[in-house]
C-alpha cells in the first residue's frame, strides 16, 4: 500500500509539471495567480512545480511589465534556448527546417528546393540527417534536443510515422519514421523522439493552440500546395478516423466531368484548386511557376490569369460549403496558396458559403492563417515537444545535450 501510494502522488506530481510547462508553452508568460487558476492547484504547490521546472532551466521568473498599480507580479515564462527541436516539413518540390525553442520561438529557419519527380524517401532522409546537422550546429549551447517533427503531404500512419500513400510525392508504404530514426542515431549515436505526421493535421494543431483558433473548439485546416490536405479538429481532438486516415478533403469529389487526379479518381476537389490546377488554368507551365506568379500576371492585366482565380475561388467556395456542412466548424483556416487567393476571391467563397446550411454558416468564419506560411512546420515543432510536456523531468534529463558546437 506504501509503494502503490507513493507511485500515486508522483504521478500526480508528473502530471501536474505537464500541465503548467505545457500551459506555459503555449500561451508564454503567466504569472503565479494566474497558473494557480488555471491548474485549479493551490498556491503553495503551484510555487513547488515552478521551482522545480527552474531548477533545470526550463522556465524563469521575472518581474511583470512596468505600470500596472503596486508592485509587479512575477512572472514565469518557457526558457525558448532551454529546450529544442527541429521540425521539418517535407513539400511538393522543397523541405523547409526549422529549429524551434521552448515556447515555440523559432531559432531558425531555411528552405532548401528539390526536383519533384527524384525526391524519394530515403533522399528526404539523407536531406533531413543534412539538416538536422545543419540546424544543430547553430543551436544554444547546452540545450536539450528533445524531438523531431516532420510533416509530410499525404496520409501517415500515426503509430509508426508510415507515410501510407503520398501522390504528389510518387510515396506509397513508405516507413519514413523508421528510416528518419535509424539514420539519426547512425549520424549523431542518439535520436529523440520522432513524429511523423499529415501536413494538414499540423497546420490544424498549430493554428488551434498559437495561431487564428485560439478560443475555438471546432477548426478546420486546408493545406494548399500541390495538392489539398484538411485538418480537422472536433471539440478540442483531432480527427483521425478508424485507422488515422481521417480529413482528406483534397479527394472529395466536386466535378465528376473534371480532370484525373493523382490518386485515380476524377474531379477531385484539389485537381480544381490545387497548385497545379491554378498554375494550368492560368496558361503557365512548369514546376518553378508558383500561385504568386499567377498571381502577378493577373496584377499584371492578364485575363486569363484572372479567369483563372475567379475559377478556383467558385471551386473553394463550393468545397468549403460542403465542409461547413458536414463538420459546422467556428473556423475554416486557409493555408498555402489558398491564404494568397483568398482577398481576391472572398466574393465568390461569401456566396458559395451563402447556400450552407443556414444554421452551420452562421457560426463559421474563414480565415488565412496568424501564423503565414508556416502553421504546417510549427505544428510538427509542436508534436515534437509532446514528449517533453508530457513528462518534462524525465524527458529532459534523457535527452541529448550540448548540442552546438
Amino acid at each position: 500500500m506504501v509503494t502503490r501510494g507513493a507511485a500515486t502522488q508522483d504521478d500526480v506530481r508528473r502530471h501536474n509539471l505537464a500541465r503548467l510547462l505545457r500551459h506555459l508553452h503555449e500561451r508564454g508568460a503567466t504569472s503565479r495567480s494566474e497558473l494557480v487558476a488555471f491548474s485549479g492547484l493551490n498556491r503553495s504547490t503551484v510555487g513547488v512545480l515552478v521551482s522545480e521546472l527552474a531548477e533545470i532551466n526550463l522556465v524563469f521568473e521575472g518581474a511583470g511589465s512596468a505600470g500596472q498599480v503596486g508592485r509587479p507580479s512575477l512572472m514565469v515564462q518557457p526558457v525558448a534556448e532551454s529546450a529544442i527541436v527541429v521540425a521539418f516539413e517535407i513539400r511538393v518540390e522543397r523541405t523547409i527546417v526549422a529549429l524551434v525553442g521552448l515556447g515555440g520561438a523559432v531559432l531558425l529557419r531555411k528552405e532548401q528546393r528539390h526536383r519533384r519527380n527524384s525526391y524519394t524517401p530515403e533522399a528526404a532522409v539523407r536531406n533531413i540527417v543534412s539538416l538536422t546537422a545543419q540546424v544543430l550546429a547553430k543551436a544554444p549551447d547546452r540545450a536539450a534536443w528533445v524531438g523531431v517533427g516532420v510533416s509530410v503531404p499525404g496520409i501517415v500512419d500515426h503509430t509508426d510515422g508510415r507515410v501510407m500513400l503520398a501522390p504528389n510525392l510518387g510515396w506509397v508504404d513508405a516507413p519514413l519514421g523508421d528510416l528518419v530514426r535509424d539514420a539519426l542515431m547512425a549520424e549523431f549515436d542518439v535520436c529523440p523522439s520522432v513524429v511523423v505526421n499529415n501536413d494538414a493535421d499540423l497546420g490544424a494543431i498549430a493554428e488551434y493552440a498559437r495561431g487564428v483558433g485560439i478560443g475555438a473548439r471546432n477548426l478546420i485546416y486546408v493545406s494548399g500546395e500541390v495538392g489539398i490536405g484538411g485538418g480537422i479538429i472536433i471539440d478540442g481532438r483531432v480527427m483521425m478516423g478508424a485507422g488515422g486516415y481521417g480529413g482528406e478533403i483534397g479527394h472529395m469529389v466536386v466535378n465528376p466531368d473534371g480532370v484525373t487526379c493523382r490518386c485515380g479518381a476524377r474531379g477531385c476537389w484539389e485537381t480544381e484548386i490545387g497548385r497545379d490546377a491554378v498554375v494550368r488554368e492560368a496558361g503557365l507551365g512548369g514546376e518553378q511557376v508558383e500561385v504568386e506568379d499567377v498571381i502577378a500576371a493577373a496584377e499584371a492585366g492578364s485575363r486569363r490569369a484572372e479567369e483563372a482565380i475567379q475559377a478556383v475561388g467558385e471551386w473553394l467556395g463550393i468545397g468549403l460549403a460542403n465542409l461547413v456542412n458536414l463538420f459546422n466548424p467556428e473556423v475554416i483556416v486557409l493555408g498555402g496558396h489558398l491564404r494568397l487567393l483568398l482577398p481576391r476571391v472572398s466574393a465568390q467563397v461569401a456566396r458559395r458559403i451563402h447556400f450552407a446550411l443556414p444554421a452551420a454558416r452562421e457560426q463559421v468564419r474563414v480565415e488565412v492563417p496568424a501564423l503565414r506560411g508556416d502553421s504546417t512546420l510549427l505544428g510538427a515543432a509542436e508534436t515534437a515537444f509532446d514528449a517533453l510536456l508530457s513528462d518534462p523531468i524525465a524527458v529532459f534529463e534523457d535527452s541529448p545535450h550540448a548540442v552546438a558546437s
